[in-house]
């Protein structure tokens, strides 16, 4: 069994064990953390999953009255601490911006910590802003810069597909992205098509690529001479990843022709010997 729960409305989503617990869409659970338990709400409700997966944390049990006014003054305590620092931000004339606050008061005995994330081009000198922020909040302050990835994935948004952005979703890791994926993937180098809400190469490149390399590892290159089952000689002149098709341009008529992937061979001899080899069929000179 497996549910899942988000600690901030459209935010990231953990997957828990419910335990024996049975909590409903939109109720309020504890979740184990480094702080303590905190409240979070149930986005799925409980499910049962054919696979087996293992070492999911387990729910803590649903939230009682006195835990859900603890986190309703956390949230408060949040809000007044993004908005105090935006304040001196502007005041100390600092370029950077406050991207996100994050408090949790589990442990009345120990002095208040608010870690507060910022974005900035270059590094900045903020110890004045630090005691100004100490001195206004009465709590312990906590600085950190994030990039812009990692500001994406605190604040979310809508990436250009229409959805939550994936960072702020499900994506644990960063992995590199290259162009040369758009590249493979013959999407347009256009920046504004092939950047996410961060500003860099959209992490989606990625899902795909593998994909396309397989494809084209198995497929003659374009240019080379082939044959078709269904009797086309031609060159190869395109490739249709999704639909595993290679366009193959006639050579007696010069039609463009869409040819399942498994039917297209080119030179035969050239063909085996080069897939027995492990390399894949480059164009003949003469048909370059």
């Amino acid at each position: 069994m497996v549910m899942a729960v988000a600690f901030t409305r459209y935010g990231r989503l953990y997957y828990l064990d419910p335990g024996g617990h049975t909590p409903r869409v939109g109720d309020k659970v504890l979740v184990r953390t480094d702080d303590g338990p905190e409240v979070a709400e149930v986005v799925w409700s409980t499910q049962w999953v054919s696979e087996d997966i293992g070492g999911l944390p387990i729910c803590a049990g649903v939230a009682t009255d006195e835990q859900l006014d603890r986190d309703e003054r956390n949230r408060r305590r949040r809000a007044e601490a993004r908005v105090v620092a935006r304040r001196l931000v502007r005041q100390h004339k600092l370029p950077m911006k406050v991207v996100a606050v994050d408090f949790v008061d589990t442990r009345p005995d120990v002095d208040q910590l608010i870690t507060i994330f910022f974005s900035a081009q270059n590094r900045v000198d903020f110890r004045d802003l630090v005691r100004d922020l100490a001195r206004t909040l009465r709590a312990r302050i906590d600085l950190r810069q994030v990039g812009a990835r990692d500001e994406a994935r605190v604040q979310g948004g809508i990436g250009p597909c229409g959805r939550d952005t994936c960072c702020s979703t499900f994506l644990t890791d960063f992995e590199p992205v290259s162009i040369r994926m758009a590249k493979d993937q013959d999407l347009p180098l256009n920046p504004l098509k092939i950047s996410g809400a961060c500003g860099r190469l959209m992490c989606c490149l990625k899902y795909e690529h593998p994909l396309y390399q397989d494809f084209k590892v198995s497929v003659p290159a374009l240019g080379c001479g082939v044959s078709t089952d269904e009797g086309v000689e031609g060159t190869v002149v395109g490739y249709n990843v999704p639909a595993q098709t290679v366009y193959v341009r006639d050579r007696e008529t010069g039609r463009r022709v869409a040819c399942p992937k498994a039917s297209v061979c080119g030179s035969r001899q050239a063909y085996e010997g080069a897939v027995s080899d492990g390399m894949r069929p480059t164009p003949d000179r003469e048909d370059v």
